[in-house]
């Protein structure tokens, strides 16, 4: 009998069934220090005492900023839960403007910053909030207040009552967090998650990640998002020892240090993998090369379950045992699992990776769906490569007539704070409308195709699905990341951004003078020409009104700093219009 009806449940379960020495490890001048369960849970009471203290009441609001995950984070997320305060946890990465919105919207009455920069961007506009009483660092910060203040009035035990009194009076429904989306297009949105909309997702999803108890996951995806989030409280009940990466730069030492048994990504990350080990293979010569380049191709034609013949199996355990063994020393040697999300993977990708043993298992959620709707599993035959897997355990997952994927189940948010107009227009009978046009196969795998906003017109009245031609170009080494315009124009075009390193790398390759910044690379004739080989390509698989007849490069590096991606590497489409107005204009004679 499940007896997990709150967040802030899950610790204590873990002590109760299967107590760690290392629940969190973060590693701090150089050196990992681990946090058990028990000190885990007493921490998270001296947070709330501390907090109590402070006069937090039932239903305010805190905001939890941090530039990377750590244990302090962790604990003091389930310190403000079992108070029946809400987290309000901020992407790091975001604007002045949007910050000042969040913490305005929430009416946040205190902010946890990770370090030193975002104190000071907070400090910044702290005149522009005014709700806002303290800001406190994890890091010591010169003038700032130290969260160790909010530990040393917490210490004293003579308020525990309180907190219990508090924890008792908190229901399952009650709200747990409000997370913002990062939007597109327009002002975030306050998703509005209650305890029990992310503990039935940690619960329908048990069959679908069957890691022992006792194992080892390395976090580096931001856990202000839902995804990372809903996962470390999924390994904290499943009883795993969480490593916290020290930075996406150093994620390829600890990963050899931890030696994790899972990992959780995003497609750019498994992208960007697999171009630093193109790289290298590129680099080998004579037979080292030509074994490189057949495991390749071999692992690009990867079905699961044996599906290609014993033929294809006898040379894939070659392939793993010369080749592919590397691949897996890389990301440590125990890796038996990773989870893909947020976007879509291509499926060269997660065949060759699943062939290297490096399983990949893709999924599909949004902040709304708390996260997942939709993940693959290996046993049972519940893995389809190119789709996002079947339904998770009681989430009904139906095709609206235009092809928009609905979900109900409890796993949706209770709705968009302060938005009762946003709320009903994305909720009805039940459904939540997830924006994402897909469809369900005949044996109940999910796949999806496009966002429902994102589908535009041409003038000649043919829809065009820009995120599918965007996926089908980014399969090219050449193309970094692409973006599809064209709505009401005579014809889609691209506006493109080369991945500079390899294209260079390609040119020294063939000896070619392509010049050495990214302007110069841009208005070579020769790089153009091979762009349009690729680009031909994908046109070849498209019907002709969605072909891309008209393309050009920008010079930048797109990036989140500078406002091309969201912090969930999501194309700003209307922010990179904007930016290359000019491109656009010249595509369409305007």
């Amino acid at each position: 009998m499940n007896t997990i009806t709150r967040l802030f449940d899950i610790p204590y379960h873990q002590l109760s069934t299967h107590p760690l020495e290392s629940t969190f490890a973060t590693k701090y001048n150089g050196q990992w220090e681990k946090t058990s369960t028990a000190e885990y849970i007493k921490k998270a009471n001296i947070v709330s005492r501390g907090l109590l203290r402070l006069g937090i009441q039932k239903n305010d609001k805190i905001a939890v900023i941090s530039s990377t995950n750590r244990t302090e984070w962790h604990v003091l997320d389930i310190g403000i839960l079992q108070i029946g305060a809400q987290n309000v946890p901020i992407y790091p990465t975001i604007n002045l403007e949007d910050f000042e919105y969040i913490l305005n919207h929430s009416e946040c009455k205190y902010c946890f910053v990770s370090d030193q920069e975002l104190w000071e961007k907070i400090t910044s506009i702290k005149s522009k909030l005014p709700h806002l009483i303290t800001i406190f660092t994890f890091d010591k910060v010169p003038n700032a207040h130290h969260w160790q203040e909010i530990l040393n009035i917490g210490v004293d035990e003579s308020n525990q009552p309180d907190v219990e009194a508090r924890k008792d009076s908190i229901q399952k429904d009650d709200l747990a967090t409000i997370i913002y989306t990062s939007g597109t297009t327009s002002r975030p949105k306050g998703v509005m998650l209650s305890h029990w909309n992310i503990i039935s997702n940690i619960l329908n999803c048990q069959d679908r990640l069957p890691i022992q108890k006792g194992a080892t996951a390395l976090s580096f995806l931001p856990v202000c998002h839902v995804f990372e989030r809903m996962l470390t409280y999924l390994y904290q009940y499943d009883c795993l020892n969480i490593y916290f990466a020290e930075s996406l730069d150093k994620i390829s030492d600890n990963l050899r240090e931890v030696k994790p048994h899972i990992i959780t990504v995003v497609p750019r990350l498994i992208e960007k993998i697999y171009e630093k080990i193109f790289a290298k293979g590129a680099e080998l010569k004579g037979l080292k090369r030509k074994l490189f380049f057949w495991a390749l191709e071999l692992g690009f034609a990867y079905e699961p379950y044996g599906a290609n013949g014993v033929w294809y199996e006898m040379q894939l355990k070659i392939a793993r045992k010369l080749i592919f063994s590397k691949w897996r020393e890389a990301l440590g040697g125990r890796v038996e699992m990773i989870v893909s999300g947020s976007a879509a993977l291509s499926t060269r990708l997660a065949k060759v990776f699943s062939a290297a043993g490096l399983t990949i298992m893709e999924g599909y959620g949004l902040t709304e769906t708390a996260p997942v709707i939709a993940v693959n599993r290996e046993s049972g035959r519940y893995w389809k490569i190119g789709t996002v897997g079947k339904p998770v355990n009681n989430v009904l997952v139906k095709i609206a007539d235009d092809g928009e994927i609905l979900v109900k189940g409890e796993n949706v948010m209770l709705g968009y704070y302060k938005d009762a107009e946003k709320t009903a227009e994305s909720l009805s009978d039940g459904f939540f409308h997830t924006g994402d046009i897909g469809e369900l196969d005949a044996e109940g795998f999910l796949k999806i195709t496009d966002r429902k906003k994102e589908i535009f017109k041409t003038s000649g009245g043919k829809y065009v699905s820009p995120q599918l031609i965007e996926n089908q170009l980014k399969h090219s080494r050449f193309i970094e990341n692409a973006m599809v315009v064209g709505e009401g124009e005579k014809m889609p075009a691209a506006i493109l951004q080369l991945n500079f390193p390899f294209v260079k790398e390609w040119a020294r390759r063939h000896k070619i003078q392509v010049g050495n910044t990214n302007e110069e690379i841009i208005k070579n004739e020769t790089v153009r020409s091979r762009i349009a080989e690729e680009v031909e390509k994908v046109n070849s698989h498209l019907g002709k009104w969605e072909q891309v007849k008209l393309f050009d490069f920008t010079p930048d590096e797109w990036s989140i700093d500078a406002g091309h991606l969201t912090p969930t590497l999501k194309l700003k489409r209307r922010i990179i219009k904007e930016k290359y107005i000019d491109i656009y204009n010249k595509f369409y004679n305007k």
